[in-house]
């Protein structure tokens, strides 16, 4: 199956989701995360925030300001398509609405960081293989993140409902694989 192909189909299926499965699927995901030794020892880490059936990361989120750790998010760069700036997000009120209606840290409470160095990042995908590929939406966004040289020694962490791991998925040089996909059945480590 191509990328476009593969892409409809996760997402119709994702979308399809009923709120309150989400919500049970990823308190199951976040439990698996909580067990992973690079997880427990990084003080700082890049979180995704969910929209659209995704594995919802709003548990994860609390555990790490209980613990302490330095908490990043992703928000779309103004005028340049396909870049993402990195902002520290000390509470949840700090999010708004961003682009394609994701929550992103608010731009006046959240300015944009040129110093950091997460010890583990939670990555979102439309489907993941057993071998840490990624398929996104298509627009480069976490490829070209991923590529810079904060997340070169990254721990990455892919979320997905166990429906979106396939055997294989078609990748391209430039991919950067997880090294684990973490689902509400299995920990897959890469």
């Amino acid at each position: 199956m191509d990328k476009s192909t593969l892409r409809k189909a996760m997402l119709a299926r994702r979308s399809a989701l009923a709120p309150a499965d989400v919500r049970a699927a990823s308190l199951r995901v976040a439990a698996l995360v909580e067990t992973l030794d690079a997880w427990q020892q990084a003080r700082e880490v890049l979180v995704y925030l969910a929209f659209g059936g995704e594995v919802e990361t709003t548990a994860l989120l609390d555990a790490l300001y209980r613990r302490g750790v330095r908490v990043l998010a992703p928000r779309c760069r103004p005028g340049q398509a396909g870049l993402l700036d990195v902002a520290c997000v000390t509470c949840l009120s700090q999010l708004a609405p961003g682009a394609y209606g994701i929550p992103e840290p608010h731009p006046e409470l959240c300015p944009a960081l040129d110093d950091f160095l997460p010890g583990a990042a939670l990555i979102p995908a439309v489907a993941f293989d057993r071998r840490g590929g990624r398929l996104g939406f298509g627009q480069g966004y976490y490829d070209r993140l991923l590529a810079g040289p904060e997340f070169a020694d990254t721990f990455l962490v892919g979320l997905a409902h166990g429906f979106q791991v396939v055997d294989a998925l078609p990748v391209d040089p430039w991919d950067r694989p997880v090294h684990v996909v973490v689902t509400d059945e299995e920990i897959i480590r890469v």
